[in-house]
Order: C-alpha cells, then sequence, then structure tokens
C-alpha cells in the first residue's frame, strides 16, 4: 500500500512539474512599471534578428552561441521583429532566463501578420511559453502612411484594434508597440489599447530628453525598443576618425545606457539595437557593406549616418566588438539589477 500511494505521488509530482513547466509567469502593469510575477522589471535587452552571411533569411542555427554570449553580457530581454515560430527556440530562450518581446508586422503576405489577423494564431498556440513578456505591433510605422493608403490614421486604428483583438485571447502579457520616437496626440488618442509604448529613439548620444516629454503626455509604462550607435563612421568627428570605429560605437552606447538608467523611475529599459552585424541589410549579402538606410536616422551618433550593416554588439562571426564589454558593465551593474 505504502509503495501504491509512492507511485502515485510520484506520478503526481511528475504531472505538476510538467504543467509548471508550460505555464508563462505573470505579466502586469502597474502605473509606471511592468511587473513579472508582480515584480518590477528593467528591461536589459537587445534587438535580435541573426541572418547568416550570403542570406537575407532568419536563420536561428547559431542560437545556442547567441544565447551564451547575452547571458553573459547580462541581457534579460530580446526584441524580434517576426515571430520565432519554433517551440525548441522559444525553450532555449526561456532556459536561458531571457524574456521575448515578439514583433508583428503588418502585412507579412499572411504569415502571423495583423491583416491578415493571423498574428492571433500565432499567440493562441504561444500565449503560455513562459518566454513571452509582450506582443509588439509594427515597428516605425508612423514614419511610412504611403504603406496605409497615405493616411497614418489608418495605422493606428489597426494597431488599436489589434491589441484589442490581443486583449480578448490573452489577458496575461501586455501589448505594446516600437514607435518612431515620442507619440504624438494622434497616436495616444487612437492607440488607448497599447499598455506598453516602446520607441526607437535616436538622439545622439543622449536619449535623456525622451523621458520627461513622456511624462508629460502619459502615465502609462515605455521603454526604448531601439537605441544605440553603429561602429562605422563616414566622416571623421567629435574625435572619431573616418572607417570602422568600434570605440566610437562603445563610448555611444556607454552614454546612452547610463541614460536609460538613470530614468527609470520613467522607463522600463532598453532593447539596445543590435545583437550582430547585418551583412544583408545594404548591398552583397557575401560582404559587410557600409551605407543603408534608415529612416529618421540623422541622430545616430557620431557621425548622423546609419551604416546599417555595422550595429552589432559581436560581428556576424561572434566576435565580441567593444562595445559588449560597455554593455556588460552597464547590464551587470548591481544599482541597475531588478529589486
Amino acid at each position: 500500500m505504502k509503495l501504491f500511494k509512492l507511485i502515485l505521488l510520484t506520478v503526481f509530482s511528475l504531472f505538476i512539474s510538467c504543467e509548471n513547466k508550460n505555464e508563462g509567469d505573470k505579466i502586469s502593469i502597474s502605473n509606471r512599471m511592468l511587473l513579472v510575477n508582480d515584480e518590477q522589471f528593467l528591461i536589459k535587452g537587445i534587438c535580435y534578428h541573426p541572418v547568416p552571411k550570403g542570406s537575407n533569411q532568419l536563420d536561428f542555427g547559431t542560437i545556442d552561441q547567441d544565447l551564451a554570449l547575452m547571458v553573459e553580457a547580462g541581457i534579460n530581454t530580446i526584441r524580434v521583429y517576426a515571430p520565432i515560430d519554433d517551440e525548441t527556440v522559444l525553450d532555449k530562450i526561456s532556459n536561458s532566463g531571457i524574456k521575448l518581446i515578439v514583433g508583428f508586422g503588418y502585412n507579412q503576405d499572411g504569415n502571423f501578420d495583423i491583416l491578415s489577423g493571423s498574428f492571433i494564431d500565432y499567440i493562441d498556440k504561444y500565449k503560455n511559453h513562459k518566454a513571452i513578456l509582450m506582443w509588439e505591433l509594427g515597428n516605425e510605422y508612423n514614419y511610412h502612411p504611403e504603406w496605409f493608403d497615405g493616411d497614418i490614421k489608418n495605422w493606428y486604428k489597426a494597431m488599436n484594434n489589434a491589441a484589442e483583438l490581443i486583449k480578448k485571447h490573452d489577458s496575461n502579457h501586455p501589448t505594446t508597440t516600437a514607435h518612431g520616437d515620442l507619440p504624438d496626440s494622434l497616436a495616444l488618442s487612437l492607440s488607448n489599447n497599447i499598455d506598453v509604448w516602446g520607441m526607437n529613439v535616436y538622439r545622439w548620444d543622449n536619449p535623456s530628453t525622451i523621458f520627461s516629454e513622456w511624462e508629460k503626455v502619459s502615465t502609462k509604462p515605455m521603454y526604448l525598443s531601439e537605441a544605440g550607435g553603429d561602429s562605422y563612421m563616414t566622416i571623421s568627428k567629435a574625435g572619431y576618425e573616418i572607417g570602422e570605429n568600434q570605440k566610437a560605437q562603445a563610448d555611444a552606447n556607454a552614454k546612452i545606457l547610463d541614460a536609460v538608467f538613470n530614468n527609470t523611475e520613467i522607463g522600463s529599459g532598453v532593447t539596445l539595437f543590435s545583437f550582430t552585424d547585418g551583412w544583408w541589410k545594404a548591398g552583397n549579402n557575401n560582404v559587410q557593406d557600409t551605407g543603408g538606410h534608415a529612416p529618421n536616422s540623422s541622430g545616430v551618433p557620431y557621425d548622423g549616418s546609419p551604416n546599417e550593416e555595422y550595429w552589432g554588439m559581436v560581428d556576424i562571426d561572434r566576435n565580441k566588438k567593444l562595445t559588449f564589454d560597455i554593455i556588460q558593465q552597464k547590464y551587470k551593474n548591481k544599482i541597475y539589477e531588478n529589486k
């Protein structure tokens, strides 16, 4: 009889263990704070879009190596621009102690996008996964009214409706967006279903003003969904020489991260751009090109020019750049540890 009870207890324990493994954390907001299991969560993040040399397609073949580098750097959040439909990858992210902000595009040919409504299928599939932190709608779409019949109100309405639908399917994860810099009164008035505002902010090496500006227009949480500098100088400026210049990137990111962590009463952190150099963004995918295009990017330190293929904290071969140590120092600083 005792043996039978022991077997039952063991089976029950294994069942509970499996259930808990698949149960996501409680994600919520309180005033301006983002909470994970009722504790304040400060995003120490990175934008992540791994594309190998010679390709323009996402590839998670280096996920183990990438996650090891992220953990070493103190990263606790990854922001992706497209959904990861691979539970093995999601499990690896979660098992590394890292959270995920999942981005949905408006028109992705029916592939988990907002236009087709298929994004909600992804949410239904993964809403209980422990890796998920927030659902993100769009990336700097406010810079592209031409995508919405020339009227940006069409995007804000679509975004707001998508956020409303998310809330009906998943009450446990906040909705967010990656807005190009500070949203104006039109954006805010048409987007009441957005819980946390992400902002892609390129204001040289000091984004401090974004926090006081946000405090004046909203009481909702916010974070910097993109910020940072590249490691190529198009011109010599501010004491930095022309050409590949990792010191310029490291110095800029140090000042940007200090500004972020000095304003945590308003902001909930940052997903720095970006994890790896992206050779697919400008010119030949087999070589690292200069140039590229990013809208409203004249605030890129220190030359005002976005060299899109030089933005990684590691290069495409996963060699650490000078900024890696800076990010590690800032993210692992005890002053900035979550409570």
